[in-house]
């Protein structure tokens, strides 16, 4: 086929651009006729997709002068989504799994072996091939046949309801002189239905793991047993569990998507450049603060001020700078207002990106111009928060945050939520949504009704394969936007983590969640004293009796 191109190429002497693909991660030399259209096919290709590394520096070395690019592979993330579940408990019997075609190459018979050695651990076969009996053989000498399940063929929903119930998924695939793996969709699956995966160090396992599997030597019963047993400890498994599911929204077929026409995009003209930003602001109470952000934003951007409050002077002030002035007609929460917001916005005729700013906060148009300039960049970004600063003191605002998971809470409830600093989703005070991204996703969730509504968003987000990041602009922020009652403010805070667990953890992963608060919250109550340990107290009440009901009685 490439030589048809080529000539096809030479007979219409065409100087348009084209792409191979590659999957070829072992070195061969072909025979003729093969390698003379090799060489001239590479060295005039603008670019080569391929789905492993190895791959790539394989065309690179036969002469590509174009660019090698890592496009992996897509899964359906829809069908292979997970379950709600906890980690396998210290005591109780493991069940690993292997999903694939049953030949030598594929190591199956070194997880037989690895298994052998565990009395509570137990293998679900999925799949066919050749090496059936001999590995259902090898079962019966080890003494395990009672302990491994070969249950043949799955596709479609009976293959993830398969991966959803297993512990851990093993690749122990075995390479080759004439063979090594060059994708390994079965790990991207496991990992998109919350299932840990250990992989062979072998092939392109390690570059589809990334940090979100373990690796054994391929072979090495002993690696195997220590890294199955790493990957079933209950800490370990809830990381590897968390990372997985975050890593499969890089395989999402709209990811795949995205990345090729990305590459296609720079191999033809550049498009123009994005349409500014319209700015959105939500308000509520005092327009001071409003007055001061609209200030430092400048005239720069068409914005939309929101009035969750009805104020006049807020009318005023947004008027005075310019603003489009909506009065939301009641408090509608900042989801609602956003919301409110955005189909006015849509209404007159905008659709590119929006930039949600807080009053409390301030940004200038370079500022601005640089998250949109990173969103520009990097098509594969849903949003772009900024760095932050507290004004006056100059300390650092924490903009990166956690998702809020049942297991996080525990270990926060354990003193260890210093350990939880991965960076899911950015604060929403300064937050630069693509177009795109809202298109494909939606607007808010104003079932939150403060807080938590950008953190559902981004969740969202990462799950449909996007990505977030975060600008090193100058912008400040104050916080505190409930106003100086704690009570009101840790009612709206947790209110919204309640329905934030219960929408994406099930009515299960709430009473986890709830506990682990209960649980920290009581012990710090007892053990801190004067305004932690009354804050302490003040979280042990909201979660013993709702943090939902709480929230509903204050408004």
């Amino acid at each position: 086929m490439v030589a048809e191109v080529l000539l096809l190429r030479a007979l219409r002497r065409s100087t348009a651009p084209y792409l191979l693909y590659s999957a070829q991660n072992i070195r061969k030399r072909y025979p003729l006729p093969f390698r003379w259209f090799e060489r001239p096919a590479l060295a005039n290709a603008h670019a080569v997709y391929v789905c492993n590394d190895e791959a790539g520096e394989i065309v690179r070395e036969k002469g590509l002068a174009g660019t090698a690019r890592y496009l992996p592979l897509g899964v359906r993330l829809e069908l292979f989504s997970p379950a709600e579940r906890e980690a396998p408990a210290q005591r109780a019997a493991k069940t690993i799994g292997y999903v694939g075609r049953l030949e030598a190459h594929k190591g199956v018979h070194v997880l037989l072996e690895t298994v052998a050695r565990h009395a509570d651990w137990r293998l679900e076969v999925t799949g066919d091939g050749p090496q059936r009996g001999e590995l259902e053989a090898l079962a019966r000498r080890l003494g395990i046949a009672d302990r491994v399940a070969f249950l043949g063929f799955a596709s479609g929903a009976e293959l993830a309801d398969r991966y959803r119930a297993l512990d851990v998924v093993a690749v122990p695939s075995l390479p080759t002189p004439g063979w090594l793996e060059q994708f390994c969709r079965v790990a991207v699956e496991a990992m998109a239905c919350g299932v840990p995966v250990v992989g062979s160090a072998s092939g392109a396992i390690p570059t589809v793991l990334g940090d979100a599997g373990l690796t054994a030597a391929p072979g090495d019963v002993d690696a195997w047993d220590e890294r199955l047993a790493q990957a079933l400890e209950p800490k370990a498994w809830r990381m590897l569990r968390d990372r997985g599911l975050a890593r499969a929204g890089r395989f999402s077929w709209a990811s795949v998507a995205r990345e090729q026409r990305d590459l296609y995009d720079e191999l033809l003209p550049q498009a123009p450049p994005r349409r500014a930003p319209h700015v959105l602001v939500v308000a509520y109470g005092d327009p001071a603060p409003l007055g001061e952000a609209l200030a430092a934003l400048g005239p720069d951007f068409a914005v939309t001020v929101v009035d969750n409050s009805s104020l006049p002077e807020t009318r005023s002030v947004a008027l005075a700078h310019g603003a489009s002035y909506l009065d939301a007609g009641g408090n509608l929460g900042f989801a609602g207002g956003v919301n409110l917001g955005l189909a006015d916005i849509a209404a007159r005729g905008h659709d590119g990106d929006v930039l949600l700013l807080n009053p409390d906060a301030r940004i200038g148009a370079d500022g601005v111009r640089a998250m949109q300039a990173r969103l520009a960049r990097e098509s594969d970004l849903a949003a772009v928060g900024a760095t932050q600063r507290e004004p006056g003191s100059d300390a650092d605002v924490r903009v990166w945050w956690p998702f809020p998971t049942p297991w996080g809470a525990w270990i926060e409830a354990a003193g260890l939520g210093s350990l939880r600093r991965s960076r899911d989703f950015a604060i929403g005070s300064v937050l630069l949504l693509r177009a795109e991204a809202l298109a494909q996703l939606g607007r808010l969730d104003e079932r939150f009704f403060l807080y938590a509504e950008e953190t559902d968003w981004q969740y969202r987000a990462r799950r449909a394969g996007w990505r977030i990041a975060v600008a090193d602009v100058v912008a400040t922020h104050e916080g505190g936007g409930t106003g100086g009652d704690p009570r009101v403010r840790e009612g709206h805070f947790y209110g919204s983590a309640e329905r934030y667990v219960r929408k994406h953890y099930g009515a299960l992963g709430w009473q986890a969640y709830r506990a682990a608060n209960v649980a920290g919250a009581g012990l710090r109550a007892i053990a801190l004293p004067g305004a932690r340990g009354e804050s302490a107290r003040r979280r042990f009440q909201l979660f013993t009796r709702g943090p939902v009901r709480v929230e509903e009685a204050m408004r």
